[in-house]
């Protein structure tokens, strides 16, 4: 159990019963869960899987099952205030119950593993897990109940719903089930995709300075040591626009922006940003003209339209098969728009260096 994790000791009397985790998070638990949200130490944020106490659970309180990512084992546990009940945390490798059912990891044979190494028919005198509802894919009810004598119940699609599922008997009412996708949620992860778009940023911005140095060069006949310091802010400035449109701009315009495909939307939503840049910041490309121009928007409706494919995976309304679909389709497209934009661009400080005083 990571030591930052918030639980309580167990009392002399219980020793070698599970953990007791608290359900207050502190300001470092928040502090944690807001720099997961902006991708920070993602992959370390795990818990270790194991049974847990939530308040004093007896051998008839429910026996909720999730994931071991810690964010949201922070959230389960803090909506489960004022509720007794076990807490069965499986290995998914601190990966979210969805994503992790869909790789597998949730799955039947963890479950099964999990309710036998924790030792939870020891705990208890009933046979019933409770499971979020998005782990159904990846597990079995029926093979579940074979296995290891505990039958399923899917529970509510938000962890904030367990109080009123448990109190009603286990029962979810519609809203309960209903996946909703909301502009709130869209943007809630939008911080983590525009993070993960900027850390190409470390070879694609040198790249595109070398290119402006390179192409400016050759139009001078001569080394113009200054052009990668004059491509600098263009080359800064449309690698942000081109994150910006595919990790922010998109899944908040989703419903709105033209087309089924990501790739698509995120194509739109980058030439759109670009082409607002270019008419209100008419010198932002210096000398380069409209072969910068042209640069520009098909560089940030390519990179963009990469950037977009990313949040399929955080949407509801996609399929492993969809997905991979679209990817066949939209990446030769992407890189043909990015070749097309890099030659572009190579173009523009080629014309542009035949102006520029040669420096030696």
């Amino acid at each position: 159990m990571p030591s930052s994790l918030n639980t309580s000791a167990v009392p002399s009397a219980t020793v070698g019963a599970p953990t007791r985790l608290s359900t207050r998070l502190t300001w470092r638990d928040q502090l944690k869960r807001w720099s997961l949200r902006w991708g920070v130490a993602r992959g370390s944020s795990r818990v270790e899987p194991a049974l847990y106490r939530i308040g004093e659970p007896g051998p008839a309180s429910p026996i909720i099952v999730t994931c071991n990512y810690r964010m949201t084992v922070d959230l389960v546990r803090r909506d489960l205030d004022a509720v007794d009940c076990w807490l069965l945390v499986l290995e998914t490798h601190g990966v979210n119950v969805w994503c992790a059912a869909g790789k597998g990891t949730f799955g039947t044979d963890e479950l099964v593993r999990s309710v036998r190494a924790a030792r939870v028919a020891e705990f208890v005198d009933h046979r019933t897990l409770v499971l979020p509802q998005f782990s159904a894919v990846g597990v079995a009810a029926p093979a579940t109940q074979q296995l290891c004598g505990f039958r399923v119940v899917w529970g509510p699609i938000r962890s904030r719903d367990l109080p009123a599922f448990l109190a009603a008997g286990q029962k979810a009412t519609p809203e309960m089930r209903a996946v909703t996708f909301t502009l709130a949620e869209r943007l809630a992860l939008a911080p983590v995709e525009f993070i993960g778009s900027l850390s190409h940023a470390r070879w694609a911005i040198p790249s595109l300075l070398l290119l402006a140095t390179v192409g400016a060069s050759l139009g001078a006949r001569d080394f113009v040591w200054n052009a990668a310091l004059r491509a600098l802010f263009p080359a800064a400035l449309s690698y942000l626009i081109a994150s910006v449109a595919g990790g922010v701009l998109t899944p908040a315009l989703l419903p709105w922006l033209p087309g089924r495909m990501f790739s698509v939307k995120g194509a739109i939503a980058g030439a759109a940003l670009a082409l607002a840049f270019l008419v209100a910041l008419p010198g932002m490309l210096g000398q380069m003209s409209a072969w910068g121009g042209a640069a520009v928007l098909l560089g940030a409706s390519a990179y963009s339209s990469y950037v977009a494919v990313n949040f399929t995976g955080a949407t509801p309304y996609t399929s492993p098969s969809g997905v991979e679909h679209e990817l066949r389709r939209a990446l030769p497209v992407e890189a043909i728009a990015l070749g097309l934009g890099i030659i572009c661009w190579t173009l523009a400080w080629y014309l542009a260096g035949q102006t520029m005083t040669p420096g030696r």
